[in-house]
């Protein structure tokens, strides 16, 4: 029996995965939102700089230089990392500018990110955005597919739009020469795994090279076919199978879950 493995080399990392094992897909945020939201940041926290400066210079007038010096550096710390780390932290990767552009920041497997994560974009942030004047982060962002500066390479994050309509697949329609067969055929709940695999190939087979779509389709129908009895009609292609059997699946949970709806709308009417 072939190994799973191979089918899943339509999805990329960037998939997210419904509980319907749907792949979908959060497009990087493009350079021009970032640079906006970078400098919503950028004036927050200078403006936050300011105004702790002010406040430390009035409370440090009757102090020594050395103990101002020393709260000067703290006041840096907190304002450029510690800041920033706690608000990417409990926002999950919304800072204020990010929130007002609609962006979130997220791990490289499309996760919300941790504190770890928030510190380390923080960190290399303030050398490549505050010493050298954001030339290093535009460049970066540029130059990557995925509008990656260089603290989120360091950190294996990324920016992604969220405020994004969701467009999912047309699901798959039952061939009409396999209804009759799948009306009477006994098919089992497919593994989440090889449910993604087959709605991911039905989706973009027509992407795929003619020997690569075939290849994959034979592959995966070996899977499916272990748990679907009995076989199809001889001569059926791999694709008009998959989608029959995904189809009549889907067809089913309906019925089944109308059914479930009608049963408990008895009994709670009965009470």
């Amino acid at each position: 029996m072939s190994e799973p493995g191979p089918t899943f080399a339509s999805l990329t990392a960037d998939d997210h995965v419904t509980g319907e094992a749907v792949a979908l897909d959060l497009p990087p945020a493009s350079l021009g939102a970032r640079i906006v939201s970078g400098l919503v940041d950028v004036l927050l926290t200078l403006a936050v700089l300011v105004v702790a400066i002010l406040v430390l210079g009035i409370a440090s007038l009757q102090s020594d230089g050395a103990l101002a010096h020393v709260a000067l550096i703290g006041t840096l710390i907190l304002v450029f990392l510690v800041l920033p780390t706690t608000v990417e932290t409990l926002t999950r990767g919304r800072s204020l500018g990010k929130l007002a552009m609609g962006l979130r920041t997220v791990r490289d497997d499309a996760g919300p990110i941790t504190a770890q994560h928030a510190f380390v974009r923080a960190l290399i942030g303030f050398v490549e955005i505050y010493v050298f004047s954001g030339v290093p982060a535009f460049f970066s962002a540029m130059l990557s597919s995925k509008g990656k500066r260089l603290g989120d390479y360091a950190a294996g994050t990324y920016v992604v739009r969220s405020r994004v309509r969701l467009q999912l697949a047309p699901p798959a329609l039952m061939p009409p020469e396999l209804a009759r067969w799948a009306r009477t055929a006994d098919m089992s709940a497919l593994p989440t795994g090889l449910a993604l695999a087959v709605r991911q190939y039905l989706g973009r087979q027509a992407s795929l090279d003619p020997q690569h779509r075939h290849e994959m389709g034979v592959r995966l129908a070996d899977l499916v076919a272990t748990h679907v009895a009995p076989p199809p009609p001889p001569g059926t292609s791999p694709q008009a199978y998959l989608a029959a059997v995904v189809a009549s699946r889907r067809e089913r949970d309906l019925v089944r879950l109308r059914r479930d709806a009608a049963l408990r709308d008895r009994l709670t009417a009965r009470r």
